[in-house]
């Protein structure tokens, strides 16, 4: 049987990524970042990110979250502004 379910209000901790602030993303990250890449087409230089999953990379103005496990991932900026309010 389908259900309804709604993602549960859980404050978490985030950095975008713009760019220009690397030691700011590398102290955010700690263990799980994975060094830069600039190999892409778009020649921008890409973040790594060690997550669960796997490495993942982040382009300028990605989202950087620290889940509520101490888990790190990128998150596109659109998904971001949906899904996360600022805490004030």
């Amino acid at each position: 049987m389908v259900k309804d379910y709604r993602k549960r209000p859980l404050p978490i901790k985030a950095i975008q990524w713009t760019g220009c602030n690397l030691e700011a993303c590398k102290m955010f990250l700690g263990d799980d970042y994975g060094g830069t890449d600039s190999s892409n087409p778009m020649d921008r230089m890409m973040l790594l990110i060690k997550t669960l999953e796997g490495v993942m990379s982040a382009e300028p103005w990605d989202y950087l979250i620290r889940g509520i496990a101490g888990e790190h991932y990128p998150c596109k900026p659109k998904i971001f502004k949906d899904t996360y309010e600022e805490i004030q």
